[in-house]
C-alpha cells in the first residue's frame, strides 16, 4: 500500500497537468481567435462543434468558456449557450477608466524596477507594433499593442497587478474590435517609445502624463457614441403607418 499509493498520486498529478495543459492550449487558441478578429463579436460559440475541432469532450469546453467568461471575453447565456462578447459603450468607458488609473501605479513600480534586459524587450515589442502595422496587419496590432502594456506590467513585478491588467488589455482588443474608427497610424507606437524613454529616463511625472495621454489618445480612437441610444421602433415606423391610416382612408 505505501508503494501503490504515491504511485496513484503520481498518476492522478500527471494526469491532472495534462488535462491543465490541455485546457490552457484550447484557451490560448480560442482568445487568440477573438482579439485577432477571426471570431467577431456576437458569435455564438456551440460547445459541440469546438469540441469536435478539438477533439475533446463538451466538459472541457466548457471549462474552457467558463474561463472566459470569468474574464469578460465571452457570455453564457442560460439557455442560448456561449457567445463573444459584445462590450457596450458605457463598458468600454469603464475599461479604459480603469486601465488609466491602474496604470499610473503600474509605470510608478516600472521605473524603479527596469533593466536593460525588459527595456530591450519592449523596445522590441514597438519594433514589432510597427512592423505590423506597415503591413496593414490590423489584427496582429491589437494584439501586439496589448502585449506591450502586459510586458510594462511584469516589469513593474506586482503579479495581482498583471493578472488583473491582463483582462482589462483582452477586453480593450475587443473594445478595439468592435468600436476601432478610421485607418490605424503609427501614433501608438511613438507614444509606447516616448513612455519607454520616459521610463528609462526615471522622469516618473512626465512617464505617467504620456500614459495617461496614450490611453485617453486610444479611447477618442473609438467610436462610442452611435450606439449609445437605441433605437426607437415607434419613431422609426410612426410615419408610414399615419400614411398607410390616410391612403386607407381616401380609398
Amino acid at each position: 500500500m505505501s508503494r501503490t499509493a504515491p504511485t496513484a498520486a503520481l498518476k492522478g498529478v500527471v494526469k491532472a497537468s495534462r488535462t491543465t495543459s490541455q485546457n490552457d492550449s484550447i484557451y490560448n487558441e480560442m482568445l487568440s481567435a477573438i482579439l485577432e478578429q477571426r471570431l467577431a463579436p456576437g458569435t455564438k460559440l456551440s460547445e459541440d462543434t469546438l469540441g469536435e475541432i478539438f477533439g475533446v469532450s463538451r466538459t472541457v469546453i466548457r471549462t474552457v468558456l467558463q474561463r472566459l467568461a470569468h474574464e469578460k471575453i465571452v457570455r453564457i447565456q442560460p439557455n442560448r449557450g456561449a457567445f463573444v462578447a459584445e462590450p457596450s459603450p458605457e463598458e468600454a468607458r469603464e475599461v479604459m477608466q480603469a486601465r488609466r488609473l491602474i496604470e499610473e501605479g503600474m509605470i510608478r513600480d516600472a521605473i524603479r524596477n527596469q533593466s536593460p534586459e525588459n527595456i530591450g524587450e519592449l523596445r522590441r515589442s514597438v519594433a514589432a507594433e510597427r512592423l505590423s502595422l506597415e503591413k496593414g496587419d490590423h489584427e496582429a496590432w491589437v494584439r501586439l499593442s496589448g502585449d506591450f502594456h502586459l510586458m510594462l506590467a511584469a516589469v513593474a513585478g506586482n503579479k495581482t497587478l498583471l493578472a488583473f491588467l491582463k483582462e482589462l488589455v483582452s477586453r480593450t482588443s475587443l473594445i478595439i474590435v468592435q468600436y476601432q474608427k478610421g485607418t490605424l497610424s503609427p501614433c501608438s507606437c511613438d507614444e509606447h517609445t516616448e513612455i519607454i524613454d520616459a521610463i528609462v529616463a526615471r522622469n516618473e511625472n512626465h512617464a505617467i502624463a504620456l500614459m495617461k495621454a496614450h490611453l485617453k489618445a486610444c479611447e477618442d480612437q473609438l467610436n462610442l457614441c452611435e450606439s449609445d441610444e437605441k433605437a426607437d421602433l415607434y419613431s422609426i415606423f410612426a410615419k408610414p403607418i399615419k400614411e398607410a391610416g390616410k391612403s386607407r382612408t381616401a380609398m
